[in-house]
């Protein structure tokens, strides 16, 4: 395999490769499709990490074809690298081409004087957990991903809080880099601010303030055909976590988005139960490298993925 840069040349060769890579697997165990309406919905991961992180991607080539066997995407952040969406071509499972991208995204970490390089990873998929496990990643959270059908006129539902929920501003970013600092050891300044600017219309990010003013949370939303999902976000308390929650909902009237939640956060899992939340997958956070427990609840998300 030949590892180099992905390209806008490369982009809807990459479309098509997400799209078969994560169908198929699915499909094979005996699961729903994770996409549907055909390859062109699997391009926003290239429209969203082409503008958040220019030139951090790599596709796997093969020398004899010019066809791409594998392609992944990272995120440099300001205290770790998140590991974004990889994948290797149906055709080419087993066959290296994931470790080959896997071995380039450790050697950018360490050379780049990185100390953790994380990731979001399905607990179902025994094949690319012993892939990042025998790397040195180390699972430090588990997750179950929860979806909620979101009738057209909303969920009759209220929580304690709702009203310190609001629209999150520019202004708000350096309170959201202090919180998630503390909860989760890291932060993520330009994908905040990308979330509140909303370049391509189908972001969302609310804010849970406190009477002084300050951040106890966040929670972001996409509503894109291909990934309907509800996070990044922290919070301090699960009860937040609901309000934050219950509000990225509401921005989803008539879909239904998936949400992963922490699996030890009981109080907040039972109340989304009452919701009408179904589980349909588990995670992990994965993580090489240094690692702060969590203060508080994470709510992850898978594009741009974080963990």
């Amino acid at each position: 395999m030949y590892i180099r840069p992905m390209t806008e040349d490369d982009r809807y060769e990459v479309a098509e490769l997400i799209y078969a890579s994560i169908n198929t697997w699915y499909q094979s165990h005996a699961l729903p499709p994770g996409f549907r309406g055909g390859p062109r919905v699997a391009e926003v991961f290239y429209d969203v990490y082409s503008v958040l992180d220019p030139g951090c991607a790599l596709v796997a080539e093969n020398p004899d074809t010019g066809r791409l066997a594998g392609s992944c995407f990272y995120h440099p952040r300001a205290h770790h690298v998140s590991l974004g969406i990889m994948n290797v071509h149906p055709n080419y499972f087993g066959q290296g081409a994931g470790r080959a991208l896997l071995q380039e995204i450790i050697k950018y970490t360490e050379q780049h004087g990185y100390n953790a390089l994380r990731l979001v990873q399905s607990a179902l998929n025994l094949d690319s957990f012993s892939l990042y496990n025998k790397a040195g990643f180390v699972p430090r959270c588990a997750y179950q991903d929860m979806v909620i059908a979101v009738p057209k006129s909303g969920l009759d539902f209220r929580t304690p809080d709702l009203d310190r929920v609001r629209d999150a501003t520019l202004d708000d970013v350096p309170g959201m880099l202090a919180l998630e600092r503390e909860v989760s050891g890291i932060t993520r300044e330009q994908d905040y601010r990308y979330f509140i600017e909303n370049a391509l219309g189908f972001w969302h990010i609310s804010v849970h303030e406190n009477d002084g003013g300050g951040i106890e949370g966040f929670l972001a939303s996409c509503g894109h055909p291909a990934m309907n999902m509800i996070g990044p976000g922290v919070s301090r308390t699960e009860g937040q976590a609901a309000a934050l929650l219950l509000r990225e909902l509401d921005q989803h009237r008539g879909r239904s988005p998936v949400f992963v939640v922490p699996v030890e956060k009981d109080k907040l899992v039972q109340r989304l139960y009452g919701w009408g939340a179904r589980n349909c997958e588990l995670h992990f956070c994965q993580v090489r490298g240094e690692f702060q427990p969590y203060r508080g609840v994470n709510l992850p998300t898978y594009l741009p993925e974080t963990a």
